[in-house]
């Protein structure tokens, strides 16, 4: 009984120290075009820093990764290539990212809805 206890109680705790560093792991959105200039804006909990075509957060949150932090870069910087962390969105979540971006001509705009 002993054992089993200390097994779940080790177990606990490799969870609960693994959670912050994966939550500490930047998040990064390749862009279609690259930005005019330095822009930083909020998505999903964090900051997002972009330059030239790349948008990175080095503290996100946990809900940093989602689908609705794609749009909202989409939203606000044109098109995304590539978003992702430890690991890649999906083609199917960065479809549903990219349908509330147009084509990014220098100013952001929001796709008709």
């Amino acid at each position: 009984m002993k054992l089993l206890t200390l097994a779940a109680a080790c177990a606990a705790i490799a969870t609960l120290s693994a959670a912050p560093a994966f939550a500490a792991d930047p998040v990064t959105a390749k862009l279609q075009q690259p930005v005019a200039s330095k822009t930083k804006f909020i998505a999903g909990g964090a900051v997002f820093v972009c330059e030239s075509d790349v948008c990175v957060a080095n503290s996100p949150s946990s809900q940093t990764f989602a689908t609705d932090s794609c749009k909202t870069i989409a939203a606000k910087v044109g098109p995304v290539v590539s978003f992702g962390g430890v690991k890649a969105m999906d083609d199917t979540r960065l479809a549903a990212c990219n349908s509330v971006a147009v084509a990014h001509n220098g100013s952001p705009q929001l796709a008709k809805q």
